[in-house]
């Protein structure tokens, strides 16, 4: 067997160790399914063997399928073979339990997905005592839910409350965690699972399993005849709605699993199960989030769109000019993946106040145990508040992050080159501004790139890289790993005003104001936003990153050759606001009220300066709007070469700027829908509401070949 080892002792016990040959981690995948039958009938009908632990020769016990299969799989099965398919781990589970012989789980390290649904079919679990050695069932967070037995012994072993508890949230625990919820019933030291398994299993325990005893019955069986059952899954159903809204199908999927599940025999409950998991196996949610969160995510961080020869840079030094918000925010994370930082402001209180943030966010983290006080102090002594430029002497590289204004950044760059060696790369931290024209004021625009960061940086993982017209391959190399460096999600685009998120994010918040002018009910704005899937609706963001912003920037760009950072419709109300003193939520108020120890609510004046139209457009028009304009805008950009594939416009998207994650990005969702059917309806859209829905000459012809963004699946 190329992926599992058994060896029988002379006390009848037969350790079966996972070792799979092909990954780095045991996963679950159609080789280890064929092997594991075949495994666990040997040892059922060995009369030699007497009891068996299951361990892992890896530093992980195991983890779930191999993500890449379950897209593959998305886009190919039926709804009939992708219930097959789960079936397939189901029975191999079953047949675990009810060999006969007790089993007990020896877990090493991790377990989650597939690999806990493992553990779970075992009659007994030890788990290391180490914090690395977390465990659960994250299928909710990739659109899918547990398929091989999951929900259904998870909900029987401890109840169907905290069995939910587990199952829609996704969380992993602990091992003191795993031993309190019931879900492992002994911790040991990494090297001592086995023997603990063994101790165990030399007890002659019991080999069947509460469920197969004739006459068994879960205490929530009789379902809603029992009054905090019922209030139970009526709590659970709102709950679901609140996190998941009504785009996100595998929390209510797997809230009906157990509901329904729960009240049948265990294995008609495992058919239950497979059915729910062969739905959304299929649905395209799964394979959009799959996709673009997991594994374009990864390999964007493992370095896919880096030049391929470059030797990779380790920084120790860096510069970051202007200590505000975000260059305070980048010299943090610099400081914490144990770079020295030299912050520069126009005085060293203010560089002071920038290191300030740092102080601030660490003593949170200390204030809830996550970090040690002598951690802080380390990490807080590798940042230098200056404002003196000779201190970037022997810097590797600079990030500039000074006001959005073209002669004060081109002030600063010359201020930084004269000081800086001259192999230093210099990354301007811009959201707008093109890198082709900043980097004029550089003497070596070659080593000169954009790298824009999104605030709050500590908490954001995405930054943009843009390539201005002159930069090198090798500049882009050194910056993808200085984006490594401070464990950040890279995605490349080429040089344009906006370049690909503030392009794209624009037509999000410019949507919202274009309905208020056409006279939408600001309430139905909003509503029909979170209700398509976004964090929060556009009013409300335009309250916090202030009106005055986006108008500065649209008028900045007016009149530049070739400005492809322009809006159809909206710029009056925003204005207009302005006018009236409520630009933001800073100015005192916006488009929402901010009373003091009260919910915010929605300026009752709206109703006056921007009258409700009589006749309100559908609610499903609203949603598409905000959905097609930026899916419209992106093709666009993949179109004019600012993003080159589907990859980057999909993590940008979603990292970037929040589009719903159960699209996969803008670009999954016309292929979602079908690159006709978008053409079709974006055309419906711009015929009632405007040319900015309009589809571009190139996406049309696209749409006549059928040509989505990514390949299709190999049937």
């Amino acid at each position: 067997m190329r992926h599992i080892a058994i060896e029988t002792g002379a006390d009848g016990v037969a350790v079966l160790t996972l070792n799979n040959s092909d990954e780095s981690m045991n996963v679950v995948s159609d080789d280890w399914l064929g092997e594991m039958d075949a495994a666990i009938a040997q040892l059922r009908d060995d009369a030699a063997v007497t009891g068996v632990v299951i361990t892992s020769g890896k530093k992980a016990f195991m983890a779930g399928a191999d993500l890449k299969q379950m897209v593959d799989a998305s886009a190919r099965l039926t709804k009939r073979e992708a219930y097959d398919f789960s079936q397939q781990a189901t029975a191999m589970h079953r047949a675990l339990e009810t060999m006969g012989k007790p089993v007990a789980c020896a877990m090493n390290g991790l377990a989650l997905g597939g690999g806990f649904e493992l553990a779970l079919a075992c009659h007994y679990r030890v788990l290391a005592d180490d914090p690395r050695a977390v465990v659960g069932l994250p299928e909710v967070n990739v659109g899918l839910l547990p398929g091989s037995g999951g929900t259904q012994r998870l909900a029987r072993m401890i109840g169907v409350e905290a069995a939910l508890d587990l199952l829609l949230t996704g969380r992993s625990l602990s091992p003191a965690d795993a031993l309190k919820a019931k879900v492992v019933d002994e911790l040991a030291p990494a090297d001592c699972v086995v023997a603990a398994a063994r101790a165990w299993l030399a007890t002659s325990p019991d080999a069947v399993r509460k469920w197969d005893v004739k006459g068994y019955a879960a205490p929530e069986q009789r379902m809603m005849i029992i009054p905090e059952v019922a209030m139970g899954f009526s709590v659970a159903v709102a709950k679901v709605a609140d996190k998941a809204g009504y785009n996100l199908p595998a929390a209510p999927a797997i809230l009906s699993a157990v509901f329904e599940g729960i009240q049948l025999p265990f294995d008609k409950a495992l058919s239950v199960e497979s059915k729910y998991f062969a739905k959304l196996l299929t649905d395209p949610v799964a394979r959009n989030i799959i996709r673009t969160t997991f594994i374009s995510k990864q390999a964007a961080e493992k370095g896919a769109r880096r030049p391929a020869g470059v030797p990779k840079a380790t920084f120790t030094k860096v510069g970051v000019l202007g200590a505000g918000m975000m260059g305070a925010g980048i010299a943090l994370v610099a400081a914490q993946a144990g770079i020295d930082v030299v912050l520069i402001d126009r005085d060293t209180a203010t560089a002071s106040k920038g290191k300030g943030y740092s102080e601030k966010v660490l003593g949170k983290l200390v204030a809830r145990g996550t970090m040690a006080g002598d951690k802080v102090d380390e990490i807080l002594a590798r940042i230098t508040p200056t404002a003196d430029f000779a201190l970037l002497e022997g810097c590797q590289m600079v990030i500039e992050a000074v006001f959005e204004d073209v002669a004060i950044k081109a002030e600063t760059t010359r201020k930084a080159e004269a000081v800086l060696p001259a192999d230093a790369i210099f990354a301007t931290n811009t959201s707008t501004l093109p890198i082709t024209q900043l980097a004029e004021a550089s003497a070596h625009p070659g080593q000169f790139i954009g790298t824009h960061f999104f605030s709050p940086v500590d908490r954001m993982g995405l930054v943009e890289i843009i390539m201005g017209k002159k930069t090198a391959p090798e500049t882009l190399a050194k910056a993808m790993d200085f984006v490594a460096q401070v464990r950040k999600t890279p995605i490349v685009v080429n040089d344009s005003r906006g370049f690909y998120t503030s392009r794209v994010f624009r037509m999000m918040i410019f949507e919202g104001v274009a309905m208020l002018e056409d006279g939408v009910e600001p309430a139905r704005i909003e509503n029909a936003a979170k209700s398509a899937g976004f964090p929060v609706g556009p009013l409300a963001l335009l309250d916090e990153v202030t009106m005055e912003l986006p108008v500065k920037i649209l008028e900045d760009a007016a009149g530049e050759q070739g400005n492809t950072y322009t809006i159809e419709k909206g710029m009056s109300v925003l204005k207009r606001m302005i006018a009236l003193g409520r630009g933001s939520r800073k100015a005192g108020g916006g488009f929402y009220d901010y009373p003091a120890g009260a919910p915010k609510h929605l300026w009752k004046g709206l109703a006056e300066e921007f009258p409700n139209a009589r006749q309100q457009p559908p609610h499903e028009d609203l949603k598409s709007r905000f959905l097609y304009a930026q899916a419209n805008e992106t093709a666009n950009c993949m179109a004019e070469g600012v993003i080159e594939t589907a990859e980057d416009g999909d993590l940008g998207a979603i990292y970037g700027w929040g589009f719903p994650a159960w699209t996969g990005g803008t670009l999954s969702f016309i292929d979602t829908i079908g690159i006709a059917g978008f053409v079709r309806e974006a055309d419906r859209l711009a015929q009632l509401y405007g040319a900015r829905f309009a589809p571009s000459a190139w996406l049309r012809e696209r749409a006549t070949k059928s040509a989505g963004f990514y390949p299709s699946p190999k049937l």
